[in-house]
């Protein structure tokens, strides 16, 4: 698998290909991540993580940034900075438990460069590039409506600071879940005005959450910690895992919208490299099946493969992926203890 096809697989969206191509070609590309420290984290992180490994693997300088005071600015974690700071250090032993290395990757926080009269001279220049009407378009990056602007006046802030965080950190491509599309188009455009470079966008898709499935907007639907009982927390124990994916969505025949099927595509095939998906069986009901792909995995399913058998499989399987993280927290608890503490965790 060449640099290209690394950086791609499991992307819903990249804009575009052929500028991706360019910035491959750069001696030390630059690429980003950012996550507002807000609580707990899940299985779908699984999908960045690996990501994150394969842009390292590309050669790339790559940095998650752990936006503090875009947190503080959407309310999250009551808006209490330093509750918000001790969540981002968590987040970073959640990152390191699913095996991206810290001596590869940059963790810088906002709260590092909010003091530096630079990156407000980019936020001022790219805000003074957008409309007010097109700021609040641009909301739900927050996970908001435009009516939620009007709460205070920081909520304006957040688009042109998101926009602005990559002009400063001098990104070539802009990494995110597709619910950050609004933010990297956003930053394209205005790089014209600017004079900045325009960021490569590159997009991977949000898990669906356990309870939600069908032809439903993925965003609205997404695996999230504000529904645990829908979620695969990455701290789940392996019964808690049996009886979430036992209750999950899983239609007989049902392949888009699956969030079971879902999580074996977008995180245990990654995982399983050469190896094939094993679904075991007793003999009278038609014994072990093995799949290489997950496109085969989907064809079988679509052709009456039992919804009982995937979830039996794949529940398997998440909890042989989380070994691992539960082993990294065992020995390094105490953020996650801090955490929980808080009352941030449960």
């Amino acid at each position: 698998m060449d640099k290209l096809q690394k950086l791609t697989y499991n992307a819903e969206e990249i804009v575009t290909t052929e500028e991706l191509k360019y910035v491959l070609n750069k001696e030390k590309p630059r690429a980003y991540i950012g996550f507002e420290p807000s609580g707990s984290v899940h299985i779908g992180w699984k999908i960045c993580s690996n990501k994150i490994k394969d842009f390292i693997d590309c050669g790339f300088d790559f940095t998650v940034l752990l936006a503090d005071w875009h947190a503080y600015i959407n309310d999250k974690l009551g808006g209490d900075i330093e509750k918000i700071k001790l969540c981002g250090r968590y987040m970073e032993d959640c990152f390191a438990s699913m095996g991206v290395d810290k001596d590869k990757v940059k963790f810088v926080y906002a709260s590092d460069y909010v003091s530096d009269p630079r990156y407000w001279e980019i936020v001022l220049r790219t805000a003074k590039s957008m409309s007010v009407a097109r700021v609040k378009r641009a909301m739900d990056i927050m996970g908001r409506s435009a009516e939620e602007a009007e709460k205070d006046l920081s909520k304006l802030f957040y688009p042109a600071m998101q926009v602005s965080d990559i002009f400063y950190l001098d990104l070539d491509v802009a990494y995110g879940g597709m619910d950050q599309r609004r933010a990297h188009m956003l930053a394209r455009e205005i790089s014209k005005k600017l004079g900045h470079k325009p960021p490569v966008a590159l997009h991977t898709p949000l898990l669906t959450g356990l309870q939600a499935g069908g032809r439903m907007d993925p965003i609205e639907v997404k695996m999230s910690k504000s529904k645990p009982e829908a979620m695969l927390s990455i701290h789940d124990d392996p019964s808690s895992v049996e009886e979430k994916i036992s209750k999950a969505f899983c239609p007989e025949k049902q392949v888009v919208g699956n969030p079971v099927l879902e999580i074996c595509k977008y995180v245990i095939f990654p995982e399983l490299k050469e190896e094939p998906f094993l679904i075991k069986r007793a003999e009278k009901f038609g014994g072990n099946l093995e799949f290489k792909s997950c496109k085969e995995l989907e064809q079988a399913f679509a052709g009456g493969l039992h919804p009982l058998d995937l979830k039996n499989a794949t529940t398997g399987y998440v909890n042989n992926i989380l070994e691992p993280v539960h082993a990294y927290f065992e020995k390094h608890p105490d953020n996650y203890n801090k955490m929980k503490g808080e009352g941030v965790i449960q």
